[in-house]
């Protein structure tokens, strides 16, 4: 696999779209994850990011969306945000993206008033309108794992029981690994993953709350995972996910740490490649 990051933790610490790229292409990254909003974005910008990437030879390879509108109970508003993800599929396409990674909403009030199953379907029709769309771009959607209690794909179990009820080619899962062991969903839950994950996200955390932090700053076995990730031989990219960094002057050694440090621990299991 590939290594790559969000470019997101460059633009949180106020650094502007092509000096983050660069860093990341200098640091060693083979990819990049562009963090953006396809409603809003300008053309100057999509030709920004395009051309700096293609200078630095930094592939993009997926989008992340927060969509949590595509389980709303109001038919306008799933409509809206049907539409949004769309552009994000345009967008990537345009990019030569392989996938846009959504990450759906949570339960509303509780699991109560609204059954939870009505909100499941919800999230099924969308992801296949979603996924149908993708398909025509030859793009896939990857979903995220939240690990938030109220989060509809929650936990492994959950993330299989959508892929299957969605039987959809085009949605697939992405492994989260904080998120994972945040969730308790220990590295030998993945091999039910086997043929449904096609990207993968890493960083730390403290245990208790999410984190985001790069590896080796909080509590997580890494190496279990990783094993675990590469026997499901995905053909696809870790992306290191750092947010908000206690102090954003020091954003490039942020960085630079979690670059050495996951690129140590993939090469210890032999999944770089």
């Amino acid at each position: 696999m590939k290594l790559g990051i969000i470019n997101s933790a460059f633009a949180q610490a106020g650094v502007d779209t092509a000096t983050g790229l660069q860093h990341i292409a200098r640091i060693g990254f083979d990819s990049v994850d562009i963090f953006t909003e396809a409603m809003t974005i300008s053309n100057e910008e999509k030709r920004l990011i395009a051309s700096t990437c293609e200078k630095q030879g930094l592939p993009i390879m997926s989008l992340p969306v927060v969509a949590t509108g595509l389980i709303d109970f109001n038919d306008p508003v799933r409509d809206f945000h049907v539409a949004r993800c769309k552009r994000y599929i345009d967008l990537a396409a345009d990019f030569g993206a392989k996938n846009v990674l959504v990450v759906l909403g949570e339960y509303l009030w509780q699991r109560e008033v609204i059954p939870a199953e009505a909100q499941w379907g919800w999230a099924i029709e969308t992801c296949r309108i979603l996924g149908d769309y993708a398909d025509k771009k030859n793009l896939d959607i990857a979903l995220e794992l939240e690990p938030f209690r109220m989060s509809l794909l929650n936990n492994v179990g959950e993330m299989v029981r959508f892929i299957d009820d969605c039987a959809h080619p085009r949605v697939r899962a992405n492994i989260d690994v904080s998120h994972c062991a945040l969730s308790d969903s220990g590295p030998e839950t993945l091999a039910r993953l086997k043929g449904k994950a096609i990207h993968v996200h890493i960083s730390d955390c403290d245990g208790k709350v999410h984190g985001d932090l790069p590896p080796g700053k909080g509590i997580v076995k890494f190496s279990p995972y990783l094993q675990a990730i590469k026997e499901l031989e995905i053909d696809g990219v870790v992306s290191i996910e750092l947010e908000y960094s206690p102090d954003p002057s020091r954003i490039v050694e942020w960085v630079e740490e979690a670059y050495r440090e996951t690129a140590r621990l993939m090469d210890l299991v032999g999944l770089r490649g």
